[in-house]
């Protein structure tokens, strides 16, 4: 039985790579695209940095947001009976997200690489099984991430920014008399 899924295996593992290629490709234009433009650092140091952080953030932080990914979107106990319909499935998802993510990289869209693979994983698992293979309470917190996000977001960086303008940028600065 191994071995006969051994390729599908085989193609994931490639495919993950593409994925992980197409993801980096976005995502890390997004987060240093300002920086690069600005000239604040150069493209070389951007890919250094990206690569690290990148790295340390996937391994330190990312367990959550894959094992939401993995079992969080869909039922994957709907499956149990065909595990080759899962394979497939998620194989399909990874192509799916990689070939978008790389499309709008080269039309130069900033899109998220969650959303690509949470739309994907629930379009496979709507043809597979239809509507109940969807754990539609935890998508409704998923997306309503997506809209809470960018509203704290924008309220942090506001505040920072008003800190800093009113202790730092508009400080009076008292230079010393010459005698």
């Amino acid at each position: 039985m191994l071995d006969e899924y051994l390729w599908m295996v085989i193609v994931g593992f490639i495919i993950a790579f593409i994925l992980a290629f197409s993801v980096g490709a976005n995502d890390v234009a997004n987060s240093f695209g300002t920086a690069v433009g600005s000239g604040v650092v150069t493209l070389k140091q951007a890919c250094i940095l990206a690569s690290i952080f990148e790295t340390l953030g996937s391994m330190l932080l990312g367990a959550k947001v894959g094992e939401t990914i993995r079992k969080g979107i869909i039922d994957v106990n709907l499956y149990n009976e065909t595990v080759p319909i899962l394979m497939a499935g998620e194989v399909s998802a990874m192509v799916g997200s990689a070939v978008w993510q790389l499309i709008a990289s080269f039309l130069k869209l900033p899109i998220s690489g969650t959303h690509c693979i949470v739309g994907a994983t629930i379009g496979f698992s709507m043809v597979a099984i239809g509507t109940k293979g969807v754990q539609w309470m935890q998508l409704v917190k998923i997306v309503s991430s997506w809209f809470i996000s960018p509203l704290l977001s924008g309220l942090m960086s506001g505040l920072l920014f008003f800190v800093i303008r009113h202790f730092i940028l508009n400080k009076v600065r008292h230079t010393p008399r010459p005698e």
